[in-house]
């Protein structure tokens, strides 16, 4: 019955840097999440807390949230923001989504 179906032998020699060879794509893999991914993200995260850390009363914010005000009031963690003359809240600092061009509320 040989004639059918061939016997599967074991090769003589194995291949000593195929295991290598094999890590090469997941390795690539990570460098382009590394650069196209993680990268951006993490420069995103520093220039956002640049921007909380570097807030001053009388600037213009948006928060996440969508409410467009100005800064009475700073804290450690909280920020008093007018709203409309006379209402105020106060928002977490990490909250705010960007700096507004001054004339804009």
């Amino acid at each position: 019955m040989n004639f059918l179906i061939s016997d599967a032998w074991a090769q003589a020699g194995g291949d000593a840097g195929g295991g290598l060879f094999s890590l090469l794509p997941l390795v690539v893999i990570f460098i382009l999440f590394y650069f196209l991914l993680i990268r951006p993200q993490q420069k995103r995260a520093k220039q956002h807390k640049e921007m909380v850390i570097a807030l001053k009363k009388g600037e213009e914010i948006v928060t996440n949230g969508g409410l467009l005000g100005k800064v009475t009031d700073l804290d450690d963690n909280f920020i008093t923001l007018e709203i409309a003359s006379g209402l105020n809240a106060k928002v977490q600092r990490q909250s705010v989504a960007q700096v507004m061009p001054k004339g804009t509320y």
